[in-house]
């Protein structure tokens, strides 16, 4: 299986013609490697492009910031290239100024996503696409495969209400969404109506060789760790329930070695919340206690489970951790709390309620609701989002660089 960046650089094409010589930006990461494990930097000089800008996301370049942890002053090295940081103090950094793409001819984009709405790599490459085509530079995506599979029967979550659009979903989006990076940035140039392929205003150089029902563990290639709490495949396929713990006081195991597999909070006992919870589809909870180093409860012993997934298509992240959620509320509703905080640069609206896509969640929690309504209220997904992965699938197709 090939990536983009891979087939950019062992196949010939136009978008290879196109970069040599050309003063380019460039918004990627330490985690976007081809198969020899060299940058998409390295492997950019090496087409002989002249790379003038590097735009890092949330996390840096190198990343070694933590989750919400300005990015200032980054000492990463990119060569004679300026390094310009998409995640500062302000909603404002999210974007790039207009002014970085004077005498810039193409925006080349390498990120790893991990599949789901709340990760916040997507979100820069649309605000950065969006600057760059207003500017009338031309934005290349280097595509790469989503590592929870491309399979439409893994939707999960209703797209967001409007009011609750925000860096954790800067559009109306299903949680668990199917789609590779390329394809949702073609699918959103798409509906703002924006020239598409090589001579408009995006284009995306495919991925090839990727079977779109299968996982990465079935790529024959390393799982590179994009983020600080991304160690693992196994992580990343809970992730699009376990991010919900953020806006809880639940611990999602930030500190711990086991990011968003290990929850739990000192007011809780593992073993009554797994017992509670009991079976679940694709995976198994194992009773655990753990002590967080750094973040919610640092130094602390917590009582909780660690999630053991044995099925990632069967898998429900979703749901299995809106239980998991529900099911600590009922334990310990005296303790549970939902975080009421400044979250990623927003105020106005709780976490939980920007991270589930409205206030209904948070509000059938705080009522005693029963389960199964909190999960229908969550969870369904429309035919429509079926038939949207595949047309974001066909239009990527038509849009190759």
């Amino acid at each position: 299986m090939l990536v983009g960046l891979d087939v950019l650089a062992q196949r010939r094409n136009q978008a290879k013609a196109r970069l040599q010589g050309a003063k380019i930006a460039v918004l990627t990461h330490a985690a976007a490697v081809d198969a020899r494990g060299a940058s998409t930097l390295t492997v950019l000089r090496e087409l002989g492009a002249d790379i003038q800008v590097v735009f890092s996301p949330e996390h840096g370049l190198d990343g070694v910031q933590q989750a919400e942890e300005p990015v200032g002053k980054d000492d990463a090295q990119v060569g004679e290239a300026r390094l310009v940081s998409l995640y500062g103090t302000t909603k404002a950094s999210l974007a790039p100024n207009p002014e970085l793409f004077e005498d810039i001819s193409v925006l080349v984009v390498d990120l790893v996503d991990v599949g789901a709405r709340y990760y916040t790599y997507v979100w820069t490459a649309l605000l950065a696409a969006r600057v760059a085509a207003d500017k009338g530079v031309h934005v290349m995506v280097l595509d790469r495969p989503n590592p929870l599979s491309g399979d439409p029967f893994t939707l999960e979550g209703r797209p967001q209400d409007p009011d609750f659009l925000s860096f954790v979903g800067l559009e109306p989006i299903v949680a668990r969404h199917a789609l590779t990076i390329g394809e949702l940035l073609v699918s959103q140039f798409n509906h703002e109506d924006r020239p598409l392929g090589p001579e408009g205003a995006l284009s995306v150089v495919p991925c090839h060789g990727w079977e779109r029902r299968r996982t990465a563990e079935a790529w024959g290639r390393p799982f590179v760790p994009p983020s600080p709490n991304m160690p693992s495949l196994e992580t990343a396929l809970v992730y699009p329930g376990a991010c919900l713990l953020e806006g809880t006081n639940l611990s999602e195991g930030r500190g711990t070695t086991t990011p968003f597999r290990a929850l739990g909070a000192p007011f809780l006992d593992g073993h009554r919340w797994a017992e509670a919870v009991g079976s679940v589809t694709g995976a198994f909870l194992r009773p655990i206690r753990f002590r967080p180093w750094f973040d919610k409860h640092n130094g602390a012993v917590c009582g909780g489970v660690m999630v053991h997934v044995t099925n990632p298509i069967e898998f429900r992240p979703l749901k299995t951790y809106l239980s998991l959620i529900w099911h600590a509320k009922k334990l310990a509703p005296e303790d549970f709390k939902f975080l009421t905080r400044v979250y990623e640069f927003e105020s106005e609206h709780p976490a939980f309620d920007l991270l589930t896509g409205s206030a209904q969640a948070r509000t059938l929690l705080e009522g005693d609701a029963p389960l199964e309504e909190l999960i229908e209220a969550v969870c369904p997904v429309d035919e429509e989002w079926t038939e949207r992965v595949h047309a974001a699938e066909e239009l990527a197709a038509e849009v190759c660089a």
